[in-house]
C-alpha cells in the first residue's frame, strides 16, 4: 500500500482527504495528516459565531456544529493523525517528512494544505518580543485566537479592530456581543473594498454604525500604545490622532503559508505554484491544495474555489479521472458580515465604457445592489442588505443565459410580478452552499439516498452550517426533490440529540436500567457508547428530577454555573444572590448582607427585580468564604430551577388586601426552594387583583379574591414577549394553593423539553388537558406527582454548604488557559 502524508489539517486539508477517501483513496493509500491545531477538523468559518455566542471559556467550544470531523472519524477511516505537531522540513529526494515532535513519515504522494496566516503590518508596539504579540492584541484565525479573544474581554470596555474587511467586521460584531464599545480601522476609504465599490461600502458602514460600531475609513493604525506593564491602553494612527482602547484585535488580511514549501525548494511566489492537477510545478509526486495555492496566477481565499481544487486533487491522485483539470473559478458568493446581508460576484464596477450598469440604492434601509453586463453577458453583481435575486443572478452568472432587455427586471419584478428562478431551474451544478461547497445536485443525490428532511440533508451534506445565508434555499431544493410536504424530523423530539428518545421514553429507559449517572445513561443509550457534550446539562437535570438523592453527581456534567452555585458575569466575576424568603428581609440579614459587601469588596449590591438583594462582582476564589460569612442558604438566582416567590404585602398592611399573599409567598419559597427544573421558574403571590406582584405573568402566579378564595395562574412571561398566564384553578384553601402548585411543577419537571420555559409548555399541553390531568385528575396521577414532588423535597440541601467540604480541589480556582499552542509565528 503506498504512503499518502497531509501537511494541513484545516478545512481544505480533510475536504481533501474526504474526496480522497470517496474515490477509494483508503484502499489505495495509507495516510498521515499532521495539523498545528490539537484537535480534530473544525469549522472555520463558524469562529465569528462561536465569538458573537460568548461561549464559556471554561466549556468545550468544539460542539456538533463546530466541529467537522471529530478525532474517532480519522481512526475509523485509517488515518494517523498528528495533531498539534508541524512539519519542519521536507526531503523530497528520500521522500519523507520531518515534524517539530521528532516524527520522520515516508510518502509516496504528498498534499501541502497549510492554508494561510493573519497578516500583521508594521505597527510600533505590536510585538512584545520576535514571536509574542503584546498582551492585548490578536489575531482572528484560529479556535485558540478567538477564546484567548474572549477571556480578554471580560471586564474590558472598548477595542479596536484593525481592518474593515469580512474577518475584521465579524470580529468587530462579536466583540460587540461582550459589551465592548468597537471602533473599526481601516485603511482603506470603504469597507470590505475588495468586494465591494466605494458606495456599497458606504452603505454598509451606515448600517454598521446603527449597529453601534464606530468606524473609521481611510486611516492608517501606525502604533499600539501599552502602559509599563505592556498591555494595552490604545492606537496611532498615521495622522496624529490617538484612540484609547483595552484590546486591539489585527484583520488586516491573510498571506499563504508558503515557509515549509520555500525550504524545500519549491516554487513559490504569492502561493506554492501549481499546474491544472495541483501539482507542484516542480515536483509531480507533491500536490497542493487551499489557501496557500497559487494557480495561473490567482490564490483564492473563499472556500468555493478550494472545494473545487480538492475535488480535482482527488480524482487525479487516485487515477478516477487522470484528466481531471481545474480551470480558476468565477468568484461569487453569499453571505452574512455582521448581521448584513451580502452577496458578490464578478467585477465590483464597471471596467469599460461601454458596460451596462445598472445601480438601485436605499441607504436608509441599508439595501444597494448593482449589476453589470457586458456584451449581453452579466459579468458582475452585487446586493447589499437585500439578496434575494441572489439565486437567478447566480444562474445568469454562472451559465450565462440569456438576460431580460429590462435590466432592471435582474433586480426587480416590474409590472405583474413574474415568476422568480425557481429552483426546478436552477443548473444541477450550481453552487447552493458557498461555505461548504454544495451543489444542488448533491442535496438532490443526498435525498435520492434516503434522507427525507432538510436537517438529515444538512448533516449529511453540510449545506447550511456555515453563515447560513443559504439555509431557505437548501430547504427549497430539497422540498423540491422530495416532490411532497417535508417530513417531520423525527430527531426534532428527542430530549437529547444523541439518544433517539423522546422525554417519557427516556425516564422509562432510566427507570428499568437503574441508571443513575450521566456517563451511565451514555455507555447504555447511545449507539456507540460516546459522551455528547451538548446532552450532559439536560441529562443532569433529568436524573436529579429521577432519583433526587440517589443521583450520581458528575462534576463534567455541569454548566460553570452549576459548579460553582453563582452566575458567571461578563469580566468572570460571579454573582451572589442569597435566599430572601418572599422578599422579606430583616435588620440582621442586611447588616450581613452588607458586612460581607465590604469585606469582599463587591463593587455592586442591586435589588433585583424578584424582591432580592444581588451582589455582583465577586471572585471565583471568595465564594465559599462570601457563603460562609453571610450564613444565608442560596437564592438559586443561576441555576435551571426554582428561584424565587414574588410578594406584595398583603393583607396585613394593604387596604386593598383579600388574603395574605407574603405569607403564602413565604411558605411555597420554604417547600420548594432549589428544585431541580428544565428551565427556570419564577412564582409570585398578589394579594388581591391589582397585581402588584405581577402574578399573572410569572411560571407560576398566584391572586386572592374575594370570598377567601385563590385563583392559580400557570405560563405566564414578562421577558421579551409577554403572556398573561392561563387561569388552570380557583380553590378555597391557601393548602390546596401549596398543593397545585407543585403538582404543576412537578408535571412540568417531568414532561418539558430541556430549556422549555413554562410559558411555550403550557400551551403546547394545552390548558384543557393540563385542567383534566392535574385538577380533574382524569388519568389518576395527581397522587402520584404529589408523591413525586415531596421525595424531592426531601432530598433537598443548600449547594452553599459546599464552603465547608469543596468538591474538588480546583472547584473555587480560576480556570487555567484552554489549551497551550505554539507561539505566533515570526514576523
Amino acid at each position: 500500500m503506498r504512503e499518502l502524508v497531509v501537511i494541513g489539517n484545516g478545512m481544505v486539508g480533510a475536504r481533501a482527504v474526504e474526496e480522497i477517501l470517496a474515490r477509494g483513496g483508503g484502499v489505495m493509500f495509507r495516510i498521515t495528516m499532521f495539523g498545528d491545531e490539537p484537535y480534530g477538523n473544525y469549522n472555520r468559518i463558524l469562529l465569528s459565531e462561536l465569538l458573537a455566542r460568548g461561549t464559556d471559556p471554561d466549556e468545550d467550544p468544539l460542539d456538533a456544529d463546530l466541529l467537522l470531523n471529530p478525532r474517532q472519524w480519522y481512526g475509523d477511516n485509517g488515518i494517523t493523525l498528528h495533531a498539534g505537531v508541524r512539519v519542519v522540513r521536507i526531503d523530497r529526494f528520500a521522500h519523507r517528512v520531518y515534524a517539530d515532535d521528532g516524527s520522520i513519515v515516508r510518502y509516496d504522494k504528498l498534499v501541502l494544505a497549510t492554508g494561510s496566516r493573519p497578516y500583521f503590518p508594521p505597527m510600533e508596539g505590536l510585538w512584545a518580543d520576535d514571536k509574542t504579540l503584546t498582551p492585548g492584541v490578536f489575531g482572528f484565525r484560529t479556535l485558540h485566537d478567538t477564546m484567548a479573544m474572549m477571556r480578554y474581554a471580560r471586564g474590558k470596555q472598548r477595542a479596536a479592530v484593525i481592518g474593515g474587511g469580512l474577518l475584521g467586521l465579524e470580529a468587530a460584531r462579536g466583540l460587540q456581543a461582550h459589551g465592548l464599545a468597537v471602533h473599526v480601522v481601516h485603511a482603506a476609504q470603504g469597507l470590505m473594498n475588495q468586494q465591494l465599490d466605494a458606495q456599497a461600502g458606504l452603505v454598509l458602514r451606515r448600517s454598521l454604525e446603527r449597529l453601534g460600531m464606530s468606524v473609521h475609513t481611510g486611516v492608517r493604525t501606525t502604533g499600539v500604545r501599552c502602559s509599563r506593564d505592556g498591555a494595552v491602553t490604545g492606537v496611532n494612527f498615521a495622522d496624529g490622532a490617538t484612540l484609547d482602547v483595552d484590546m486591539v484585535v489585527v484583520a488586516a488580511g491573510i498571506r499563504p503559508n508558503i515557509g515549509l514549501a520555500m525550504v524545500s525548494g519549491l516554487e513559490t511566489q504569492r502561493g506554492i505554484v501549481v499546474d491544472d492537477q495541483l501539482r507542484s510545478v516542480d515536483d509531480d509526486d507533491i500536490y497542493a491544495v487551499g489557501e496557500c495555492v497559487q494557480h495561473r496566477g490567482e490564490v483564492y481565499g473563499l472556500v468555493g474555489p478550494l472545494w473545487e481544487q480538492a475535488a480535482v486533487l482527488a480524482d487525479h491522485i487516485t487515477g478516477t479521472d487522470p484528466a481531471a483539470a481545474y480551470h480558476g473559478s468565477r468568484l461569487a458568493t453569499k453571505l452574512k458580515v455582521a448581521g448584513v446581508d451580502v452577496a458578490a460576484m464578478g467585477l465590483k464596477e464597471p471596467e469599460r465604457p461601454d458596460d451596462e450598469f445598472v445601480q438601485f440604492s436605499e441607504p436608509c434601509r441599508g439595501i444597494y445592489q448593482t449589476v453589470i453586463i457586458r456584451d449581453g453577458v452579466l459579468v458582475g453583481a452585487t446586493l447589499l442588505g437585500d439578496v434575494s435575486k441572489v439565486a437567478s443572478l447566480t444562474q445568469a452568472f454562472d451559465r450565462r443565459v440569456p438576460l431580460p432587455e429590462e435590466r432592471i427586471r435582474l433586480l426587480f419584478d416590474i409590472g405583474v410580478p413574474p415568476p422568480e428562478t425557481g429552483v426546478a431551474e436552477l443548473a444541477d451544478e450550481a453552487q447552493v452552499c458557498n461555505c461548504n461547497g454544495v451543489s444542488k445536485d448533491q442535496l438532490v443525490a443526498c435525498v435520492r439516498d434516503g434522507q427525507r428532511t432538510v436537517e438529515g440533508v444538512m448533516a449529511v451534506t453540510r449545506a447550511g452550517k456555515g453563515c447560513g445565508s443559504c439555509e431557505d434555499l437548501v430547504a427549497d431544493i430539497v422540498t423540491a426533490a422530495l416532490g411532497e410536504v417535508l417530513q417531520e424530523d423525527p430527531t426534532a423530539n428527542y430530549y437529547v440529540p444523541c439518544i433517539p428518545m423522546d422525554k417519557p421514553q427516556l425516564i422509562a429507559a432510566i427507570r428499568k436500567r437503574g441508571l443513575r449517572s450521566v456517563s451511565a445513561v451514555f455507555a447504555a443509550l447511545t449507539e456507540d457508547g460516546a459522551e455528547h457534550a451538548g446532552s450532559k446539562m439536560a441529562l443532569a437535570s433529568l436524573l436529579k428530577v429521577i432519583w433526587n438523592e440517589q443521583y450520581i453527581d458528575e462534576r463534567d456534567a455541569r454548566f460553570i454555573n452549576d459548579r460553582v452555585h453563582a452566575n458567571i458575569q461578563r469580566d468572570g466575576t460571579f454573582s451572589v444572590v442569597p435566599q430572601v424568603v418572599g422578599g422579606v428581609t430583616s435588620p440582621a440579614q442586611l447588616r450581613r448582607i452588607a458586612d460581607v459587601a465590604e469585606r469582599y469588596h463587591i463593587p455592586m449590591l442591586k435589588i433585583t427585580g424578584g424582591q432580592r438583594i444581588d451582589l455582583l462582582g465577586v471572585r471565583k476564589e471568595d465564594l465559599p468564604n462570601v457563603w460562609a460569612d453571610l450564613d444565608m442558604p442560596s437564592g438559586y438566582a443561576y441555576g435551571k430551577s426554582f428561584r424565587t416567590v414574588k410578594t406584595c404585602v398583603g393583607s396585613d398592611f394593604c387596604r386593598f388586601g383579600l388574603g395574605d399573599s407574603t405569607q403564602l409567598g413565604i411558605d411555597i419559597e420554604r417547600r420548594y426552594q432549589g428544585l431541580e427544573s428544565p428551565a427556570k421558574m419564577k412564582l409570585a403571590v398578589s394579594g388581591c387583583p391589582r397585581n402588584c406582584a405581577e402574578s399573572y405573568v410569572k411560571d407560576v402566579g398566584i391572586v386572592a379574591i374575594e370570598g377567601g378564595r385563590w385563583e392559580i395562574y400557570v405560563g405566564g412571561a414578562a421577558g421579551a414577549n409577554v403572556r398573561k398566564g392561563d387561569l388552570l384553578a380557583t380553590v378555597q384553601q391557601r393548602e390546596q394553593a401549596i398543593t397545585l402548585t407543585g403538582r404543576f411543577m412537578q408535571y412540568y419537571r417531568e414532561n418539558a423539553n430541556w430549556l422549555e420555559r413554562s410559558y411555550d409548555f403550557v400551551p403546547r399541553i394545552g390548558l384543557p388537558e393540563l385542567q383534566a390531568i392535574l385538577v380533574k385528575d382524569r388519568d389518576g396521577i395527581a397522587g402520584r406527582l404529589d408523591e413525586a414532588m415531596q421525595q424531592s423535597i426531601d432530598a433537598y440541601h443548600d449547594p452553599w454548604q459546599e464552603h465547608r467540604h469543596p468538591a474538588t480541589e480546583g472547584q473555587f480556582r480560576d480556570a487555567l488557559p484552554l489549551v497551550e499552542l505554539p507561539k505566533v509565528p515570526a514576523r
